[in-house]
C-alpha cells in the first residue's frame, strides 16, 4: 500500500512539472507539503546522461576523499575535475567541488541514485538538506525509504537517495548546451554572481529556470547551471552579504505609498526602542547574577581565620583560571580531594599519578598534573561533549604557589580499563559486548576526527586508554597530553611510556595524523578478539599474517585459535573475521592503505 502511494506521489509531481524546466519548487528543504517541481521530470528525448552537481565541504566532509566516498567515487577523478592535488587536504568549509554523476530517468523523474549508510542516529530532513545540502527535498528522501517508518533514522541505516539532476532536451542542445548541473543555493547567492562563477550567458541561465515573477526561492533548494562544456567554477566572484530569502527579482517592485513608509517607519523605530531597553534590562540583571555568584566563590574559598587580603591556596580554581574556562566545572578543594582519596594513599592510586576517589556520592578519577598543562586540558575539554569519551568534571589548584600542583577530576567508568576487563578472569565479557565496545570507540574517534577541529584528536589510544560503562559501553580517555593515563605503558621508546600504540610513521615524521589513531584501533581491534596485549606488535603481526595470503592448516582453524579462549564458542567466526581483517586494514604500514573512521563505522554499525 505505501509503494503504491509512493508511485502515486511520485507520478502527480512529474506530471505537474512535464518536463524539467517548466515549474519550479521554491519551498524550504525541510518542508512537508508536495510541491509542483520537486523533482526534475524526463521528457521522450533522453532518458540518462552524464552531469555533475556541485556539493560544499563542511565539518562532517572536509576531505575530496570524504565527499568521494560519499557518493561512491573514484577520488582521482573528482581531483583532477577540481584541480586539486590531494585527498587528504582540508578544504575551507563551504569550498564548492564538482561532483560527476550518472543522472537517469526513474518513474519519470531524473535522478542520480546513491545509498547512504547513517552513522549516527538523524532525521530525513538533517540528511537530506544537511548531509546532501538540498540535493533533494525531505519528503523526497521519506518517500523513496518507505520502510523507515519513524521520523527517527538510526544508525546503520542504508537509505536509497535519489539526487536532484536533469538532462538535456531538444531545445536545450540546439542551443549549444551539453551539461545542466544541479547547484544548491545558499544565502546570497543571486543569478548575476552565478553568470559569474560558471561563466554561462544570463538568457540561458533564465531558460533553464523559469522563476515566477518575484519568487522567493530558500537556500538549500537547487537551480539549473547550463554549461556548453565541463564545468569550471570561478572562485574569485566577489561574495555579497545575504539577505534573509534569496529573491530572483525578474520584475521591478511597485512604490509603496509614502504614508505607508512612514507608519511603517515609526513601528519599527518603535519595536527597535523596546528590544534595545528589554536588552539593556537583561544584561543588567546578569551582570548582577554573576557579581552575586562571583562573590559566593570568594567567600567559600576564603581563608577560615586569621588570613585577609588574599584569596586561598586551597580554593577549586584560581581566578587567574577563569578566564579558560569555557563550561561549568564542579566545586571542590584540596581538603576534598584528601578526604576523597584518604590522604591520597596508595590503596587509592590507580597507576602513576592518578587516584580513584567518591565525591558527592559520585566516583571519580583524580590526576594530579602540572600546572602549565591545565589550561590547555579545560580548553580541549570544552571543545567536545561525546558519550563515548571520558569527561572532564572538575579542576583544583594546590597548595605550593611558586610549584602548585594541579588537579583534574574525571568520570570513573566503573568496570575500569578495556585492559583490565580482557585479562581479569571474573569479567563476563562476551562477543556481543566486545562488538559493542569496537563501535562506541569507533563513534568517539570518528567524532574527534570529523566533528571537531584538534590538531591531533587522539593519539593515545589502547586498551589501557578505553574504560568501561557499568552497562559495558566504552569510554576514550587520554585525550590529550594531560588526560587520566590509568597504566604506564610499555612503548617503542621512554618517550612513549604514555601514549598508546603508536603507528611506524610516526618515529619517521614525527607529527600525528588521524591515521595513527587507526593504527592504535586495529591493535584494540586485536586485543578485543584475543583477549591479548601487545606489546612490541610482532606477536599480532603474525598472528593476522595468514589472512589474504595461502597458509597451511586453514584459514578458519588460525582464526579460532586467535580467539578468546574464555569466550569458548559463544561467537560468531564471520564477525570475528570481519572484525580480523578490518584489524589487518588498520594496521597496514602504508597509512594510505589504512581505512578512514568513516569506513570503519560503516562496518561494525552492521554488527553492534
Amino acid at each position: 500500500m505505501k509503494t503504491m502511494i509512493y508511485l502515486s506521489f511520485v507520478f502527480w509531481v512529474c506530471m505537474i512539472s512535464s518536463y524539467a524546466q517548466q515549474s519550479y519548487d521554491s519551498s524550504d528543504c525541510s518542508s512537508d507539503t508536495p510541491h509542483p517541481g520537486s523533482r526534475y521530470a524526463c521528457n521522450s528525448f533522453q532518458n540518462s546522461c552524464k552531469t555533475f552537481l556541485v556539493y560544499r565541504a563542511n565539518q562532517h566532509f572536509q576531505t575530496v576523499g570524504r565527499i568521494s566516498d560519499l557518493f561512491h567515487l573514484n577520488s582521482a577523478d573528482v581531483l583532477h575535475l577540481n584541480n586539486l592535488t590531494s585527498p587528504s587536504e582540508i578544504l575551507k568549509p563551504g569550498r564548492e567541488v564538482l561532483v560527476p554523476v550518472n543522472c537517469s530517468c526513474s518513474g519519470q523523474c531524473f535522478q542520480a541514485n546513491f545509498t547512504y549508510t547513517v552513522l549516527e542516529n538523524t532525521s530525513f530532513s538533517e540528511v537530506a538538506c544537511e548531509d546532501f545540502e538540498g540535493l533533494l527535498k525531505s519528503l523526497t528522501l521519506k518517500e523513496v525509504n518507505p520502510s523507515q517508518e519513524n521520523e527517527l533514522i538510526k544508525v546503520g541505516s542504508l537509505l536509497h537517495v535519489p539526487l536532484r539532476c536533469a538532462c538535456l532536451d531538444n531545445f536545450t542542445r540546439s542551443n549549444g548546451v551539453n551539461y545542466l548541473v544541479t547547484y544548491p543555493i545558499i544565502e546570497g547567492d543571486q543569478p548575476g554572481t552565478l553568470v559569474e562563477k560558471f561563466g554561462i550567458s544570463l538568457e540561458d541561465f533564465w531558460a533553464v529556470n523559469p522563476f515566477q515573477s518575484m519568487q522567493t526561492i530558500f537556500p538549500k533548494t537547487t537551480v539549473l547551471v547550463p554549461r556548453k562544456a565541463a564545468p569550471v567554477i570561478d572562485f574569485s566572484t566577489p561574495y555579497s552579504p545575504p539577505p534573509t530569502h534569496v529573491f530572483v527579482p525578474t520584475i521591478p517592485k511597485k512604490r509603496t505609498p509614502k504614508r505607508l513608509h512612514i507608519a511603517g517607519s515609526v513601528a519599527g523605530f518603535s519595536l527597535l526602542l523596546a528590544a534595545l531597553v528589554a536588552c539593556g534590562l537583561y544584561i543588567m540583571a546578569l551582570k548582577k547574577w554573576k557579581r552575586e555568584k562571583f562573590q559566593s566563590f570568594i567567600s567559600r574559598s576564603s581563608p577560615r581565620s586569621g588570613q585577609t587580603g588574599r584569596s586561598s591556596t586551597n580554593s577549586c580554581l584560581s581566578p587567574d583560571l577563569l578566564v579558560g574556562i569555557k563550561y561549568s566545572l564542579f566545586i571542590c578543594s584540596v581538603e576534598d580531594l584528601r578526604r576523597a582519596t584518604r590522604e591520597f594513599s596508595e590503596e587509592r592510586k590507580i597507576a602513576g599519578e592518578v587516584y580513584k576517589g567518591l565525591i558527592n556520592n559520585v566516583e571519580v578519577m583524580i590526576k594530579k598534573t602540572r600546572f602549565e598543562d591545565t589550561r590547555q586540558v579545560i580548553d580541549l575539554h570544552s571543545k567536545i561533549n561525546h558519550i563515548n569519551i571520558v569527561n572532564l568534571q572538575g579542576v583544583c589548584y594546590g597548595e605550593n604557589h611558586d610549584f602548585p600542583d594541579c588537579y583534574l577530576v574525571f568520570e570513573f567508568p566503573s568496570n575500569g580499563t578495556l585492559r583490565h576487563c580482557l585479562s581479569n578472569p571474573s569479567t563476563t565479557l562476551g562477543w556481543h559486548r566486545r562488538t559493542q565496545i569496537a563501535f562506541d570507540i569507533a563513534a568517539g574517534l570518528h567524532y574527534l576526527h570529523y566533528c571537531t577541529f584538534l590538531t591531533n584528536p587522539c593519539m593515545s589510544l589502547s586498551s589501557r586508554n578505553v574504560f568501561v560503562t557499568a552497562n559495558w559501553r566504552a569510554k576514550i580517555a587520554n585525550i590529550g597530553a594531560s588526560s587520566p593515563t590509568v597504566e604506564p605503558l610499555k612503548g617503542n621508546d621512554d618517550n612513549e611510556k604514555n601514549r598508546g600504540w603508536v603507528a611506524p610513521e610516526h618515529f619517521v615524521h614525527g607529527s600525528g595524523s588521524e591515521k595513527e589513531d587507526i593504527f592504535a584501533f586495529g591493535v584494540v581491534l586485536l586485543e578485543l578478539i584475543s583477549a591479548r596485549e601487545d606489546i612490541e606488535g610482532k606477536s599480532f603481526r603474525e598472528s593476522i599474517k595468514f589472512l589474504g595470503e595461502d597458509s597451511e592448516g586453514g584459514c578458519f582453524e588460525q582464526l579460532r585459535s586467535l580467539v578468546d579462549p574464555s569466550l569458548k564458542d559463544d561467537y560468531s567466526l564471520a564477525e570475528v573475521l570481519c572484525l580480523a581483517v578490518l584489524a589487518k586494514a588498520c594496521v597496514e604500514d602504508d597509512p594510505l592503505h589504512r581505512p578512514s573512521m568513516d569506513d570503519i563505522m560503516k562496518v561494525l554499525a552492521r554488527m553492534a
